[in-house]
């Protein structure tokens, strides 16, 4: 058995049009775009083990950073969005690691406020070089979260060393490449619920 849904115009939460119809086999689609964008960094240098990072946490503000909408919030390591949706999380690192070492830089999500499950990883094994020295670089994670609920759906960020000694580099003044661990966090749609 088949269902004809008639509709003049389909809105979002927030009542603005997302589609709407002339009724005469015309439809306009009205493009949002991107609501909320924020980043944050490491301020100062940490030693992993860090699970998850709760210090030298900030959002950038130097000079020409900007951000939309109301931005994320953080507390003890743990951040919290401020809106549902379909978000693009990006976690680069950058790190000195010690010779002879393991090291993991982990995105870690959880939809029940409780349990975290490691959604992105990315990581440097030193010891393939020998072990005979240091390693210097940047590696990042990303991943698409689906935020349903803003107090279930958190996100928190480790950094894993076997010999609990690599650094993170952070910098309060500078994202560069050459300076800082950095965040993303980007909304970059609605959650569409299909039914069969």
């Amino acid at each position: 058995m088949s269902s004809i849904l008639k509709v003049d115009q389909l809105q979002d939460s927030g009542g603005n049009a997302i589609i709407t119809s002339d009724g005469g086999g015309n439809i306009t689609t009205n493009k949002v775009g991107i609501t909320m964008a924020d980043q944050w960094r490491l301020t100062a240098n940490i030693t992993a083990n860090a699970d998850p990072i709760t210090s030298n946490l900030e959002r950038v503000d130097t000079s020409s950073f900007g951000y939309i909408g109301t931005g994320m919030t953080e507390s003890s390591g743990i951040f919290t969005f401020p809106s549902t949706g379909i978000w693009l999380i990006r976690a680069t690192r950058l790190s000195e690691a010690i010779a002879d070492d393991n090291v993991l830089f982990k995105i870690n999500v959880t939809t029940n406020n409780s349990t975290y499950y490691n959604i992105g990883a990315s990581g440097v094994n030193t010891s393939d070089d020998g072990g005979s020295s240091n390693s210097f670089g940047a590696i990042y994670s990303e991943y698409l979260i689906d935020v349903t609920s803003t107090s279930l759906v958190k996100v928190k960020f480790d950094a894993i060393s076997n010999n609990n000694a690599t650094v993170y580099n952070g910098d309060s003044s500078s994202t560069n490449d050459g300076s800082s661990t950095r965040f993303i966090f980007k909304r970059i749609g609605d959650t569409w619920w299909i039914m069969n």
